[in-house]
């Protein structure tokens, strides 16, 4: 007989909306700093720019994150699975 199959749902907790946050910004704050001393010329100044911008994209993000986590569209929909084959 085979196995019935079950509708699982996937919910992402938070501790993985702020790793992804973290890991994100990162590779974009590298992308900043380089970006901002090629166009400024001083690594001090595109340190500071990075420096910056880490934190207020983390936040913006994280929230972002947080806002697209409930939101279904995009999402498959569950339907039950009444009957076996």
């Amino acid at each position: 007989m085979p196995k019935k199959l079950e509708s699982v749902r996937i919910v992402e907790k938070r501790s993985r909306s702020i790793v992804k946050t973290i890991s994100w910004r990162t590779l974009g704050t590298i992308d900043t700093i380089i970006i901002s001393y090629f166009i400024i010329g001083d690594v001090h100044f595109a340190m500071a720019i990075g420096g910056l911008e880490v934190f207020t994209k983390m936040a913006l993000y994280f929230f972002h994150e947080r806002a697209w986590s409930r939101i279904n569209f995009g999402r498959a929909k569950e339907t039950p699975i009444d009957y076996e084959i």
